[in-house]
C-alpha cells in the first residue's frame, strides 16, 4: 500500500472543503454568483469522495488512481474557475472541461476499482 496515499488525498479533501464553503460564502455576497456556486458545487461534493477514499485506502490500485484523477480534475476546475473570477482569464483554453472530464474519467476508474474488490 502506498503509505502517501492516505493523507494525500485527506490534505486535497480537506483543501476542496475550504475552498468550496468560502465559494459558497461568495456566492452568496459577489456580483458573480453563479461562478462561485459552480466552484462550490464542484468544491463540495468532491471533497467528501476524497476524504472516503483517502480514509479507506484499500488494496484498490484502481480505486486509488481514481481518486488522484478526481483530484486532479476537481482541482483543475476550480482553479479554471478561480482565476476567471479574479484575473479575467481561464488557466488555459478548455482548462474547465479538461477537469470535468479527469472527474467523469476517475468516478469510472473508482467504479471500476470497485467492482475489482468485489469480483
Amino acid at each position: 500500500m502506498l503509505v502517501w496515499f492516505p493523507p494525500l488525498m485527506i490534505v486535497l479533501a480537506g483543501l476542496l472543503g475550504a475552498a468550496g464553503v468560502a465559494a459558497a460564502a461568495a456566492s452568496s455576497h459577489a456580483t458573480d454568483g453563479p461562478r462561485f456556486a459552480s466552484l462550490a458545487l464542484i468544491a463540495l461534493t468532491q471533497a467528501p469522495a476524497l476524504l472516503a477514499l483517502g480514509l479507506y485506502a484499500g488494496p484498490g490500485t484502481v480505486l486509488r488512481i481514481g481518486g488522484l484523477v478526481i483530484a486532479l480534475g476537481a482541482l483543475l476546475f476550480c482553479l479554471d474557475l478561480a482565476s476567471r473570477q479574479f484575473i479575467g482569464n481561464g488557466l488555459f483554453p478548455m482548462s474547465a472541461p479538461l477537469g470535468g472530464m479527469a472527474m467523469i474519467a476517475g468516478w469510472l476508474l473508482v467504479g471500476i476499482g470497485g467492482l475489482i474488490l468485489r469480483f
